[in-house]
Order: structure tokens, then C-alpha cells, then sequence
């Protein structure tokens, strides 16, 4: 007998030890990989939209479902087209005049908070934290040049496109990786995330319209400059929540700033006044059905993810924040502590019709 052979307990520390460094390469792989992950999700993303905005054709004006999803891509490419040409051609003077006077007024901004000493101290922790984040780093990128910024965009967008072509391939293959025994649990959390960010999606679109077009409206009677441009950016900045719409808040004080006093107090009422109807009216009508995140958690949430992906990272982070929560409510709450949570409807993969959930299955 050999004496130095390792007993069951060393076998479990060895064991235990390896899938320690697998758990911490893992972790590495993807905080190196970060950047190309984020744009994963956000293809990700993009393929649920198309598949919804297919839905519609599908159901409303009754388009197969092969022509229906071409519909919904050309749509969504169409969106994205209309969106450059109000950029780039119709609020063209307007982008143009917010770019070139929105550094002299946040400059003005911090020489007015440096008269104070607490605001001076203000001024200089908000300089020294934005310098040293991954979103500083990512928008000094894109200030140089505009190029990676365009590829990436075009990179999630191709994505998207593939993902939506055949989403059930990358499914299936996704889950073939998963023990026999963990398929259907798995397979019931991805359903559970793509129902909750579908519905998600349609509550974020109803939220970014009425609030641009609420600001947008706003600012014009409030004779400020730029208003439809400031409401477009307004209602998308509302993707973001609640660091979105302060930036997007910021151009339009500063706007308001050179026609004078008047405009800076309607611009504060217009915002507060928008701000309100959508909390208290429009976000728990459009909201009723979608996961109710607490707001501490979703701010938070949403700073952290910031600063690990860094600025596509926080276009995303309200998204990846409502995949995290179902996934603790379907994979932790509902499989592994037994809570009554209901799996959203689906057509199984692996488990054919008439059998159980949760017994394991073979491969077709």
C-alpha cells in the first residue's frame, strides 16, 4: 500500500482547489475580455428587439415568420438611418452649436462651484474620479477618433442580425455545454431573461418617447436652443437610468445658460415637471409587468458596470442589470431554494412535450 496516495479528503481539496483557479481564470478571461463581451450582450440585446418588432408583423398584420423577421430588420436598420439623418443632416446646426459650446460651459460651471470651498472641493473630487474611470478613458478614445466607436456600433448590429437569424443554434449550442442533469433549469432561466427583456424593451421604448417628446416640447416653449435635438437626446439618454438623464440634463442648462436667467429656471421646471409625470404616471403603468429593481440597487448596479466595461458598458448596464436580477430569481430563488416563481412560457429544446421539467433528458 502506498502511504503517500492522497485519501478522499486530499482528493476534495484538490478538487476543490482546481475549480477555485478554473472560477479566478475564468473571472480574469472575462475582465480582460470585457470590452468584447459588452458588445456580445449588446448583439445580444439587438436580436431580442428584432425578434420583437418581428412579433408585431406576426401577429398584428399577419406576415409569415420568415418575411416578418426581414421586415423587422429593415425596420431596425431604418430606425437606426432615421437616427443618423437627424444627426448628421436635419439638427446638424444644432449638434454642432451643443459640441462647440458645451466645454466653455461646463467650464464656467466649474469656475462658478470653485468660488465657494465646498464647491471648489466638489469641482476637483468630480475632475479627479471622471479622470481616472474607464469611461473617461473611452470617451478620450472616441474624442480622438471617432472610428472605434462606429466599428463597434457596426459590430453589434452585425450580431444582432446573426443572432437573430437562428437564435435556437446558439441556444442549443449554449446549453450542450451544461450538465444533462441542468438543461431544463438553464433552459427555463434563459426564458424567463429573454420574456423579461422583451418586456423591458417595450417599457424603455414607451419611457424614451413621452420623455423626449415631453423635454423636446418643453424647451421649445421655453425658447431654449436646440429643443428638438435636446429632446431626442433626452428621450435616449433615458436608456441609462438615472445617470442618463442628468448628462443629458447638463447641454441643456448650458444652452439655456446663453439666452439668460428665464430659460435656465424654465429648463429646471420643464425637466422636474417631465421628471415627475414619468415617475409617478408613466413608469408604473408601462412597468407593472417587468422586474421591480430597487432604486439604490440599480444605481449602484449601474456605476459598478460603468466602470468594469467602461462606456458600452454603461449604454448597457440597465439591460445586463435586469439579466442578473432573473437569472438570481430563476436560477437561485426558484431552483435552488424551491420559491414559487412561474417560468414563462416556452418551446422546450431538450425536453419533449408531456414529461417533466426537471427530469433530464437526451439529445435528439
Amino acid at each position: 500500500m502506498n502511504r503517500l496516495s492522497p485519501d478522499a479528503d486530499d482528493a476534495r481539496y484538490v478538487r476543490r482547489l482546481i475549480l477555485t483557479l478554473l472560477v479566478a481564470a475564468v473571472v480574469g478571461a472575462i475582465y480582460l475580455a470585457s470590452d468584447l463581451l459588452i458588445l456580445a450582450f449588446g448583439s445580444i440585446l439587438g436580436a431580442i428587439v428584432i425578434h420583437a418588432i418581428a412579433e408585431i408583423y406576426v401577429e398584428r398584420l399577419r406576415v409569415p415568420a420568415k418575411p416578418a423577421l426581414g421586415l423587422a430588420i429593415v425596420t431596425v436598420l431604418a430606425i437606426i438611418g432615421l437616427l443618423g439623418w437627424l444627426f448628421g443632416v436635419e439638427f446638424r446646426a444644432q449638434v454642432n452649436l451643443l459640441v462647440t459650446r458645451l466645454p466653455g460651459l461646463l467650464d464656467q460651471l466649474g469656475a462658478y462651484m470653485a468660488q465657494t470651498p465646498v464647491g471648489a472641493r466638489i469641482a476637483d473630487a468630480v475632475r479627479a474620479a471622471f479622470a481616472g474611470s474607464r469611461i473617461a478613458q473611452d470617451i478620450g478614445g472616441v474624442a480622438e477618433g471617432a472610428g472605434a466607436l462606429i466599428l463597434n456600433s457596426l459590430l453589434v448590429l452585425v450580431g444582432a442580425i446573426f443572432l437573430a437569424v437562428d437564435p435556437k443554434v446558439y441556444e442549443r449550442g449554449f446549453l450542450l455545454l451544461m450538465p444533462r442533469s441542468k438543461r431544463a433549469a438553464m433552459e427555463d432561466a434563459l426564458a424567463d431573461t429573454a420574456a423579461t427583456l422583451r418586456l423591458w424593451l417595450r417599457a424603455q421604448l414607451i419611457q424614451m418617447t413621452t420623455m423626449g417628446v415631453m423635454v423636446g416640447v418643453g424647451l421649445w416653449i421655453a425658447g431654449v436652443p436646440s429643443a428638438p435635438a435636446l429632446g431626442l437626446l433626452t428621450g435616449l439618454s433615458e436608456f441609462i437610468p438615472y445617470v442618463g438623464p442628468l448628462a443629458a440634463m447638463l447641454p441643456a442648462l448650458g444652452l439655456a445658460a446663453t439666452q439668460g436667467t428665464s430659460p435656465i429656471i424654465w429648463t429646471l421646471v420643464v425637466f422636474a415637471v417631465a421628471r415627475l409625470l414619468q415617475t409617478n404616471l408613466i413608469t408604473p403603468f408601462v412597468t407593472a409587468r417587468v422586474v421591480a429593481i430597487p432604486p439604490a440597487i440599480t444605481l449602484f448596479a449601474i456605476l459598478a458596470i460603468g466602470a468594469v466595461f467602461g462606456l458600452f458598458g454603461l449604454f448597457f448596464s440597465a439591460a445586463l442589470l435586469v439579466v442578473i436580477y432573473t437569472l438570481i430569481r430563476s436560477l437561485y430563488l426558484r431552483e435552488t431554494l424551491g420559491e414559487d416563481i412561474p417560468t414563462a412560457e416556452h418551446r422546450t429544446l431538450f425536453t419533449p412535450s408531456g414529461k417533466r421539467r426537471d427530469s433530464p433528458e437526451s439529445l435528439d
